[in-house]
């Protein structure tokens, strides 16, 4: 009878962890699907080149705790402005920090492969503070110069997205010290040697992007190619 009586208990126990874990899988948030249908409000016109930024203004506007803020900025290229699969694995690598010029390291997640090529080398980190409905919050972004006095502005960027005249359009993306915010560097930190010398002898952060990196901008055919390196070189 005890036997019988803790094979009950266990199989009751078994199947209350099963529910309370499908209420709790159930009232995830589905963070793609809410990216998907404001699309149209993201981008008006349906252009997304290159506005990484558009989305980080999106996210940070939202009235939302700082574990959903990392959700989201996983799920677009700051580079391309594309969405990006929600089981994508990021890229480690480091970029420099806008003041110091130290390398910070982190994750980034990336549509395809030249995307972290561009944000290592046309890109500066900041850290930045912000206070979510959980509190305030440190963490580094993405930054890249104003780009609004240029005169080869690519054709293909929707400008009014990014400037007011020659100004940092602050309605549409977000300013920090007077750069505009492209996306977040997950985890980013302070490198050590050993992660530096990783990012370095990598398959693709080491001699793939040096080759693309040192290739001249009128002979770039993959990823977003001139564009983003245009608005923020």
């Amino acid at each position: 009878m005890k036997f019988l009586n803790n094979i009950v208990k266990f199989t009751v126990v078994c199947a209350l962890t099963l529910l309370f874990s499908n209420i709790s899988n159930s009232s995830e948030k589905n963070y793609y699907k809410e990216l998907i249908t404001d699309w149209s409000r993201i981008f008006p016109d349906q252009n997304r080149n290159a506005a990484g930024p558009k989305f980080f203004k999106y996210i940070i506007d939202k009235d939302i705790t700082y574990e959903d803020f990392i959700e989201y900025n996983k799920l677009y290229c700051a580079v391309s402005g594309s969405l990006i699969d929600p089981n994508a694995e990021p890229d480690f690598l480091f970029v420099s920090e806008r003041k110091t010029n130290e390398k910070i390291c982190g994750d980034y997640y990336k549509c395809c492969i030249p995307c972290s090529c561009d944000v290592m080398k046309y890109s500066k980190v900041e850290k930045m503070k912000y206070k979510f409905i959980n509190g305030l919050k440190e963490f580094y972004v993405f930054t890249i110069k104003n780009p609004c006095n240029k005169k080869d502005f690519p054709n293909r960027v929707n400008r009014n997205y990014f400037c007011d005249g020659e100004k940092i359009n602050n309605d549409q993306v977000y300013n920090l010290n007077g750069r505009v915010v492209i996306g977040l560097l997950h985890k980013g930190r302070s490198c050590k040697k050993v992660e530096i010398d990783f990012i370095r002898s990598h398959q693709i952060t080491g001699s793939f992007c040096e080759l693309r990196n040192n290739t001249p901008l009128e002979n770039l055919e993959t990823g977003m190619g001139d564009i983003f390196i245009k608005l923020a070189r």
